[in-house]
């Protein structure tokens, strides 16, 4: 196992199951230091269960591996104290102000200068000015930069993001990336569970996990290109052209995007021959298009199987 050479999490053969059912199988895979990796995948496909398994937070039924160069079997507690983790719903007190929230979250890491860290960690995420407010008063946004300045606080090299953005507007959501790139650019690795492809296009790499079994990895262009989508985008008269076509063979995903269509396939021949008594009809427009991230998600969700079923 690599526990150095610029890899922060370097895992072979993960597998984990509960209640007879496996959430994560035999996974095995890299993160490098520094870099921002989503992990992307239906609701309960066991994206959570392997970010934690990963991080030495959950101890997976067999395999081995590394993070931050600790064995994720025997050194859980080591790695649990280099990891921030920043969970979906504001976990925060709201009954204190922004600033004693962060000063209680550094007294609780025995920061030498809990105020002072405070202090920082507020100018740093543009907090200045909202020191004193309530962190139940906060909007969305702002109690989502709260949340990501405490769990920063005590410099952890691997941060946790799960669904980190839900319900936040677009503004706030692209600030807080900003902020994320400008983490990892000082060598902080992330791990974050996402739905957004605007998000996940924002990530260095990506992963698709599907009821616990990894389909594809790789930067967001190199998933798209192993896809072996053909893509068509439909504009026009479309009416019922989308039931009309779903199920047909080769035609692997329809979906109204907008004022438009996108029919795509991986057996081109297949998908050729099913599209070819509309492609002369009258009112419809049929352009060859790159698929986009969101195709190739849908398409693996269409043919992923859900072993909770």
């Amino acid at each position: 196992m690599n526990g150095g050479n610029g890899i922060a999490i370097d895992v072979k053969g993960l597998s984990k199951s509960f209640g007879g059912r496996e959430v994560v199988h035999d996974l095995s895979m890299q993160v490098r230091r520094g870099s921002i990796y989503g992990f992307l995948g239906p609701n309960g496909s066991g994206k959570t269960t392997t970010i934690r398994i990963l991080c030495g937070l959950l101890t997976p039924d067999s395999g081995e591996g590394t993070c931050l160069g600790y064995d994720i079997r025997r050194d859980a507690e080591k790695i649990k104290r280099q990891v921030g983790y920043m969970t979906q719903r504001f976990s925060l007190y709201q009954d204190l102000s922004v600033r004693e929230n962060l000063e209680f979250v550094a007294r609780l890491y025995g920061l030498a200068d809990a105020r002072g860290a405070a202090r920082d960690m507020v100018k740093r995420l543009g907090l200045s000015g909202r020191e004193g407010q309530l962190a139940g008063e906060l909007s969305g946004g702002w109690k989502q930069r709260l949340a990501l300045g405490a769990c920063t606080l005590p410099n952890p090299q691997l941060l946790l993001l799960d669904e980190p953005t839900a319900g936040v507007d677009p503004k706030a959501r692209r600030d807080f990336w900003n902020e994320i790139h400008a983490l990892a650019a000082e060598g902080l690795t992330v791990l974050v569970s996402t739905h957004y492809m605007d998000e996940a296009e924002r990530c260095h790499e990506i992963a698709y996990i599907a009821y616990g079994h990894l389909l594809a990895r790789g930067t967001v262009d190199e998933v798209i290109a192993k896809s072996a989508l053909t893509t068509y985008t439909v504009t026009g008269e479309l009416g019922g052209l989308a039931a009309e076509l779903d199920g047909k063979p080769g035609v692997d995903m329809v979906a109204p995007f907008g004022t438009s269509l996108h029919v795509s396939g991986r057996d081109v021949a297949a998908l050729e021959a099913s599209i070819a008594p509309w492609r002369e009809t009258s009112g419809l427009h049929w352009q060859k298009s790159h698929p986009s991230l969101e195709d190739v998600f849908i398409e693996l969700m269409n043919r992923s199987r859900d072993n909770f079923q």
